[in-house]
C-alpha cells in the first residue's frame, strides 16, 4: 500500500530573509522536519548580501551576482514565500501582520530582519538622503544616480553622512566608480561628527585615510549635519557641502515596527534574545542577525555574527517544533574584517593588526563567493527512483526524465481529449439554456435574465494560499469577463493537504480573506463552497455573472478585425522552470503579481468587441483558434508584437515547457510558427490575458486606454476571411 503523505502540524514562520535565515531554508531543504509548514516573509523576492555591496557599488559586481533568490530557496526548502513587508509581531496571539497580506499565524517564529540607516530625525533627510541600508533601495538609487551623472544629467557629488568602516568602504566604493565614469570632476565627501574618521585602531584608521586621498575623497571632522537639500548638505556652523546624492551611514538603527511591536527591546529598539536566541520571555519566538541585541554576549552589528547563528538557530528551531532541547550560541570574540578600498585592494584587520593590497581583496572576493554560490548553486535533489517495475507506458508519460505535473493551467487535460469528450455530449434542447458546449460559459435565461455560469480551479503553484487565492479568483473570472457579464456570485472550492485543525482554520481565513478581496472589488459575493482534504492544495470557484443584452462569445469576429491582447504570455514556461528552480526569483514574483490583478476594467473597455475569450490553459493558439472556428474566419499573428513576461523567452529558449504544451500545439498548428518566440503560442496561460477582436479603426484607441490602466496590451494581429486556421508573420 501506497504511504500516505504525513499530516502537516506545525507553522514556522521566518520573518525577513537575512543571511541566517537563507542559511537556515538552505539546510532545511537539505533535511526537512517533516509535519512542519515552513513561510519566509520578506519584503522582496531577494534579499541582498551585504558583504558585496561596496564591490557592487564600485562596479566589480552586477546586481545579480550579490542576490540570494528566495523564490529559488523557498522552492528548495520547501517553503512558502510571502512577497510583502512585516509590520508588526504579537508574541501573545502569535501572528505576524503582513502589509498586504493580512496576519499570518505561526507556532514557531524566527525575525531576521537587519536594520536600517535612514535618518528620519534629521530635516530634509527623508526627501533628499538614502539610507545605506536596507541594500535594495540604496543600490537602485546609486545605480540610476551614476547613469544620469554618467550622461552629465546631474552634477557628480556625493555626501556620506558618517566616517565610521561601512561610510568610509561606500565613499571609496562610490568614488572609485564615479572616477571610472566622470573622471576628475567626480567630488565624494565624507562628514563625520567625531574628531576623525573611526577604524578599529590606529593602524585601520591611517589606511583608510590613505585610501580615501588616493581617491580625492575629502573628509570633513568635527561636522554636524543641519540639514540636507537637493544640492547638498548644511553643517551647523553654516557650511555648505555640494552633493547630488547623499547617504546616511551614520550607525544602525531597529525598524520602527519591530520597536512598536509588543516585544522586548532595548531602549533603541532592538529585540533583546537570550543565550539560546529566544526572544526574552517567549520561548517560540527566536531573533537573529543585526535586528537583534544579544543580552548574553552583546556584539557590534555585523552579518559575521548572523551567518554564525545559523546552524544553532536552525538547531533550536527543530527542537522547538520537536520537543528537543535547545542550544546556546556562543559568538567569537573577535573576527577576520575585509574592507574593500574602492578598487580591487582590500584591507584586512584581526587581533588589533590590519593589512592591505590586492591579493586581501582577491581573499575577500573568493570567500565572498563561495558563500553566495551556496545559493546560486543548490543541490540537486533527486526525486524519489521509480519502483521496479512498473506497468508499460509510466516512463514514457514522465517524458523518461521524471519530470514533475506541471500545476496551474498547465496540469489540465489536453484540449484533443477535453474535445472529444465534449463531442459526446447531446443536448436536452432546454429552452433557458442558450449555450453548449465549447464556449467560456454557459449562457443561461431566467425570467428574461441572462445569467453566464462558469467553473474552474487551479492545482497549487504557489505554496501561499492566499496568493494561489487571489489568482483562481482571477482566472475563475476570466469566462465572466469574457462574456461581457458583471460578476453576481461565487462558490468556493478548497482542497487542503492534510494538516491539523488550527493549520487548517489559517489556512480557509487567509483563502477566504483573499478571494472576498478580489470579488468584492468586482460587486461580486461569496455564497458558499465546499472543501475537504486531499493529497495536495488545490482551489477553485464556480460563479454566476449578469449580462445585458447578447453575451460576447467566440462567434462574432470578422475578416479586418484587430486582435488585442490584454496580457503578456509566458505564465506556463515560467511555472514549469520555477519548479525545476530555474526560473529567475525577480521574474517569477513580477509575473505573480500581474496574475493576481483583476482584469474587470479591461473588460468594460473591451465591452464593444465583437468576439472575446480569456487565454488560459490551451494557450494563445488554441483559445485563438476557437474564435477561428466559431467565427468563420482565419487568423494572422505578428510574432514581434507579442508581450511576453520578462524570462520567459529566454526559458523557452533553454527548452522549458509545460506539461500540456505537445497537446495544445497539436490541438491548434500555427502556420510559420518557428522558434522559442512561437513555442509560446502553445503556452498554457493561468490568469491570462483578454484577447479581443475589435474593429480595426478603434484597436489604437483601445490599447491606449488598456495600457493607461496599468495593462500590457497590444495589437497582436488580425483576422481574415480564409478558412479557420492561424499563420504567423
Amino acid at each position: 500500500m501506497q504511504a500516505m503523505p504525513l499530516p502537516l502540524t506545525r507553522d514556522l514562520v521566518l520573518i525577513g530573509g537575512g543571511h541566517a535565515h537563507a542559511l537556515v531554508l538552505r539546510m532545511w531543504g537539505m533535511k526537512p522536519l517533516a509535519g512542519t509548514r515552513v513561510t519566509l516573509i520578506n519584503p522582496g523576492p531577494t534579499a541582498p548580501y551585504s558583504g558585496m555591496l561596496p564591490g557592487h557599488i564600485a562596479g566589480h559586481y552586477s546586481r545579480e551576482a550579490l542576490d540570494i533568490d528566495l523564490v529559488q530557496l523557498a522552492r528548495f526548502a520547501g517553503a512558502r514565500l510571502v512577497i510583502g513587508s512585516a509590520t508588526r509581531v504579537d508574541p501573545v496571539a502569535k501572528v505576524v501582520t503582513v502589509e498586504g497580506h493580512g496576519e499570518i499565524g505561526y507556532d514557531v517564529a524566527s525575525i531576521d530582519v537587519g536594520i536600517h540607516t535612514e535618518m528620519p530625525d534629521l530635516p530634509g533627510f527623508a526627501a533628499h538622503g538614502t539610507g545605506a541600508k536596507p541594500l535594495d533601495t540604496y543600490a537602485a538609487r546609486w545605480r540610476a544616480f551614476l547613469a544620469r551623472a554618467a550622461a552629465g544629467e546631474f552634477a557628480p557629488e556625493v555626501a556620506v553622512i558618517g566616517g565610521g568602516v561601512a561610510g568610509v568602504e561606500l565613499a571609496l566604493a562610490m568614488a572609485h566608480a564615479l572616477r571610472r565614469e566622470v573622471g576628475g570632476a567626480a567630488r565624494v565627501s565624507v562628514i563625520e561628527a567625531g574628531p576623525q574618521i573611526t577604524g578599529r585602531n590606529p593602524g585601520t584608521t591611517r589606511r583608510l585615510q590613505a585610501a580615501l586621498d588616493d581617491l580625492g575623497v575629502a573628509v570633513l571632522t568635527g561636522a554636524k549635519v543641519a540639514h540636507v537639500g537637493a544640492e547638498g548638505v548644511v553643517l551647523a556652523d553654516g557650511a555648505h557641502v555640494r552633493a547630488r546624492f547623499t547617504v546616511g551611514v551614520a550607525g544602525a538603527m531597529a525598524h520602527p515596527w519591530v520597536a512598536q511591536s509588543p516585544l522586548p527591546v532595548t531602549e533603541d529598539g532592538f529585540i533583546r534574545v537570550d543565550s539560546h536566541l529566544r526572544v526574552e520571555g517567549h520561548w517560540d519566538l527566536f531573533a537573529v542577525g543585526d535586528c537583534a541585541h544579544m543580552t548574553h554576549a552583546p556584539r557590534p552589528k555585523a552579518g559575521v555574527y548572523a551567518v554564525r547563528s545559523g546552524p544553532v538557530l536552525l538547531d533550536n528551531l527543530r527542537a522547538v517544533l520537536s520537543g528537543g532541547k535547545t542550544r546556546a550560541y556562543h559568538p567569537q570574540g573577535d573576527y577576520l574584517k575585509l574592507v574593500s578600498l574602492g578598487g580591487k585592494v582590500a584591507l584586512a584587520e584581526k587581533w588589533g593588526r590590519t593589512l592591505s593590497g590586492p591579493l586581501l581583496w582577491r581573499w575577500k572576493d573568493r570567500i565572498d563567493r563561495k558563500f553566495m554560490r551556496m545559493f546560486q548553486d543548490l543541490p540537486k535533489m533527486p526525486p524519489a527512483p521509480l519502483p521496479r517495475p512498473v506497468t508499460e507506458g509510466v516512463a514514457e508519460e514522465l517524458k523518461g526524465a521524471h519530470k514533475p505535473l506541471c500545476a496551474g493551467c498547465g496540469s489540465k487535460v489536453g484540449p484533443g481529449t477535453l474535445g472529444e469528450a465534449l463531442a459526446g455530449l447531446t443536448a436536452l434542447g432546454r429552452a433557458d439554456v442558450l449555450t453548449g458546449p465549447g464556449d467560456d460559459a454557459a449562457v443561461l435565461e431566467i425570467g428574461g435574465v441572462r445569467q453566464v455560469v462558469t467553473t474552474d480551479h487551479l492545482r497549487a503553484f504557489t505554496a501561499d494560499p492566499a496568493l494561489l487565492a487571489r489568482i483562481t479568483a482571477v482566472h475563475a473570472l476570466g469566462d465572466i469577463w469574457a462574456m461581457g457579464a458583471r460578476p453576481q456570485a461565487a462558490l468556493a472550492s478548497v482542497i487542503l493537504p492534510r494538516m491539523a485543525e488550527p493549520l487548517q482554520a489559517r489556512s480557509m481565513t487567509e483563502i477566504m480573506r483573499a478571494a472576498r478581496e478580489v470579488f468584492h472589488a468586482e460587486g461580486a459575493e461569496i455564497v458558499g463552497g465546499h472543501s475537504t482534504m486531499g493529497a495536495e492544495m488545490t482551489l477553485g470557484f464556480t460563479i454566476t455573472g449578469l449580462v445585458d443584452g447578447a453575451p460576447i462569445t467566440n462567434g462574432g469576429g470578422q475578416p479586418g478585425d484587430a486582435l488585442i491582447l490584454t496580457r503578456p504570455l509566458g505564465s506556463g514556461t515560467i511555472l514549469a522552470a520555477e519548479m525545476l528552480g530555474a526560473a529567475n526569483g525577480r521574474d517569477v514574483a513580477g509575473m505573480l503579481a500581474t496574475m493576481a490583478r483583476p482584469q474587470g476594467d479591461a473588460a468594460r473597455l473591451l465591452a464593444g468587441a465583437r468576439a472575446m475569450t480569456d487565454v488560459t490553459g490551451f494557450g494563445l493558439a488554441g483559445h485563438l483558434m476557437a474564435i477561428c472556428h466559431a467565427s468563420g474566419v482565419s487568423a494572422e499573428i505578428d510574432l514581434a508584437a507579442l508581450p511576453l513576461y520578462p524570462g520567459a523567452l529566454d526559458l523557452a529558449e533553454a527548452g522549458h515547457r509545460s506539461s500540456i504544451w505537445e497537446a495544445n500545439r497539436a490541438a491548434a498548428p500555427v502556420e510559420s510558427a518557428e522558434g522559442a518566440r512561437a513555442s509560446l503560442l502553445h503556452d498554457p496561460q493561468t490568469a491570462g490575458g483578454l484577447l479581443a477582436a475589435v474593429d480595426a479603426g478603434e484597436a489604437e484607441g483601445l490599447v491606449a486606454a488598456l495600457v493607461a490602466a496599468g495593462h500590457d496590451a497590444a495589437v497582436i494581429g488580425r483576422l481574415g476571411a480564409d478558412a479557420p486556421g492561424i499563420i504567423c508573420r
